[in-house]
């Protein structure tokens, strides 16, 4: 875990500067609640709804920066769209379930995947640096709902919503 210490060490080690932009960008991550996930639209989104001036291309390059360095892991949870999370050693390794329509995600751990990974790349003599799974799946209001045919494009189910009730400071976890 870093530290802001070791975050501008580590900035600096691979010759960048810890700018004011990058430390907020890291400090969102690391108070962003287990199991969260942010694409860049989603972080810009909140930074603007903070009150700071940031582009979105400044966020762009933080998060390809952090997730370069190993500081953020990127994960895929929707098609088309990159969401990040903390690189930490207790999220290195967790997988992903993902209902297609209203893109609810629930984390879960499995070390037999890890492992099967592990085995596979040391066999052929490669370093492995990620393992992801992530199960694409229907949650059963959007079935009971009659998916695919008589669902809106935009419509998300009540168990996400109240996952996410409560939360002001942070958006949705919609992809």
């Amino acid at each position: 875990m870093y530290s802001d210490n070791s975050l501008r060490a580590e900035l600096n080690a691979k010759g960048y500067r810890q700018t004011p932009q990058r430390q907020l960008i890291f400090q969102i991550f690391q108070n962003l609640p287990a199991g969260n996930h942010l694409s860049a639209e989603k972080l810009y989104l909140l930074l603007l709804k903070r009150g700071e001036g940031m582009s979105l291309s400044t966020v762009y390059r933080t998060l390809k920066i952090m997730t370069q360095m190993g500081i953020l892991r990127e994960v895929e949870l929707a098609q088309a769209h990159k969401h990040h999370e903390l690189n930490t050693t207790s999220s290195s390794h967790h997988h992903h379930i993902v209902c297609v329509q209203c893109h609810q995600a629930i984390e879960f751990m499995n070390n037999s995947i890890i492992e099967q990974g592990l085995r596979q790349v040391h066999k052929v003599g490669l370093q492995l640096i990620d393992c992801q799974l992530t199960l694409h799946v229907i949650c059963p209001e959007a079935m009971h709902k009659g998916w695919p045919q008589s669902v809106p494009i935009h419509w998300v189910c009540s168990r996400f919503l109240k996952a996410n009730q409560g939360d002001d400071s942070l958006p949705l976890q919609l992809y």
